[in-house]
C-alpha cells in the first residue's frame, strides 16, 4: 500500500458529463491505498482461506463484454476465475473481475482493509497534480504513446492494441502516478464505498465526504479497457460511473484502502 497524506483538492470536472459537476473543494484525511488493483492471485488466496463464493458463482452467470460479438451478453458460467465465459481462464497477475461490490467488501474485511471513498479515490488518482485531466497530466499520449490501458480504435469495431493490450492488462504494467499508484486510469473499473447520486457533488460536505446515506447503485471509478475516444472517456481522473451492488462484469474490479 502507499501512504496518501491528507489534503485539499478540487474534485470533479465542469467540462465532462453532468454528474461530474460541479467542481468543488474537498478535504480528505490521510489514508493508505493499495498500489495496484486486487489481482486474481490475491483473490484466490482469500477464497482458499474462507471458502467464499462470489455472487456471480451463486447466480451461475455474469455480465460480459464479448469482443467477437462486439457487445454485452449474459454469460452463463462467467465468474472471477473465468471472466470472459466458462472457456476462459483468468491470469493470476491480472486484476480480479466479475466481483460484485458485496464480494469486494467481503475481501476487504478479510484483508483488514476497506473500500476507498469516492473522494479518497479521486484524490489518490490525481497523484498530487492539481486540475489535470488524467492521472499523469493533460496530454492523452505523453511522448506520443498511451500510458494506460484503454480501447484505442473505433469502439466496438476495432481495438488496435496500441497500448499493448486488447483486453485486461496485468496489474501494475503501466507507470505509476505521483503517489506510486498504478492503473488509476483505465484497465478495469474499481468499486468505491459510496452510494451513487448523480447530483451529490452539489450538496457534498467539504470534509471527508462519504456519499449519500442510501441509494440503489454504488460508485465506480477509473474507466476500463473498454473506454474509447468515440464511446466514453472515463479514464479521466474525474470520470465516474455506477452499478448495482450485486453486479459483476469482466471490466470491473477493485482496490482497497485503510485508515491511517
Amino acid at each position: 500500500m502507499a501512504f496518501i497524506k491528507g489534503g485539499m483538492f478540487r474534485m470533479g470536472a465542469n467540462d465532462g458529463t453532468p454528474h461530474e459537476a460541479p467542481v468543488h473543494p474537498v478535504t480528505v484525511k490521510a489514508f493508505w491505498m493499495d498500489k495496484r488493483e486486487v489481482t486474481v492471485a490475491e483473490f484466490a488466496r482469500f477464497v482458499r482461506a474462507t471458502g467464499y463464493k462470489t455472487e456471480a458463482e451463486k447466480f451461475g452467470w455474469s455480465g460480459m463484454f464479448d469482443v467477437r460479438a462486439r457487445g454485452w451478453a449474459k454469460a452463463d458460467g462467467a465468474n472471477w476465475q473465468h471472466p470472459d465465459g466458462p472457456l476462459s481462464q483468468a491470469r493470476p497477475d491480472e486484476p480480479v473481475t466479475q466481483v460484485s461490490w458485496n464480494d469486494a467488501v467481503a475481501y476487504a474485511k478479510w484483508a483488514g482493509k476497506r473500500l476507498p471513498t469516492e473522494a479518497e479515490w479521486e484524490y489518490a488518482a490525481r497523484g498530487g497534480l492539481a486540475g489535470k485531466t488524467y492521472a499523469w497530466g493533460d496530454a492523452k499520449r505523453p511522448r506520443g504513446r498511451p500510458v494506460a490501458n484503454w480501447w484505442q480504435g473505433d469502439f466496438p469495431q476495432k481495438n488496435t492494441g496500441e497500448d499493448g493490450y486488447v483486453g485486461r492488462a496485468p496489474a501494475g504494467r503501466f507507470p505509476p502516478n505521483g503517489y506510486g499508484l498504478y492503473d488509476m486510469s483505465a484497465n478495469v473499473w474499481e468499486w468505491c464505498a459510496d452510494w451513487y447520486d448523480a447530483s451529490y457533488y452539489a450538496k457534498s460536505p467539504r470534509a471527508n465526504p462519504r456519499g449519500p446515506a442510501n441509494g440503489q447503485e454504488r460508485v465506480l471509478r477509473s474507466g476500463s479497457w473498454l473506454c474509447a475516444d468515440n464511446f466514453c472517456t472515463n479514464y479521466r481522473v474525474a470520470g465516474r460511473s455506477h452499478a448495482t451492488p450485486d453486479s459483476g462484469l469482466n471490466n470491473l474490479g477493485f482496490r482497497c484502502a485503510r485508515d491511517a
